[in-house]
């Protein structure tokens, strides 16, 4: 599964346990809002290109629809 803007960033956590620092490292609060409305979205690219790499999942490892 790879990670995506519209998942929120408690909800990532709560799979991927070793997201934790990454939020912590761009300042982003653990809550159910989506990623897209709850950060600029200037730091949203890079954000999501750790979290992914993080937990080694990429849109190249992944098919459409699970």
């Amino acid at each position: 599964m790879v990670i995506q803007s519209n998942m929120s960033s408690k909800a990532i956590v709560e799979a991927w346990e070793s997201t934790a620092p990454i939020f912590v490292k761009f300042n982003v609060p653990l809550t159910y809002k989506t990623l897209e409305s709850a950060i600029e979205s200037e730091i949203l690219p890079s954000l999501l290109v750790e979290l992914n790499a993080a937990v080694g999942s990429s849109t190249e490892t992944c098919v459409e629809g699970g």
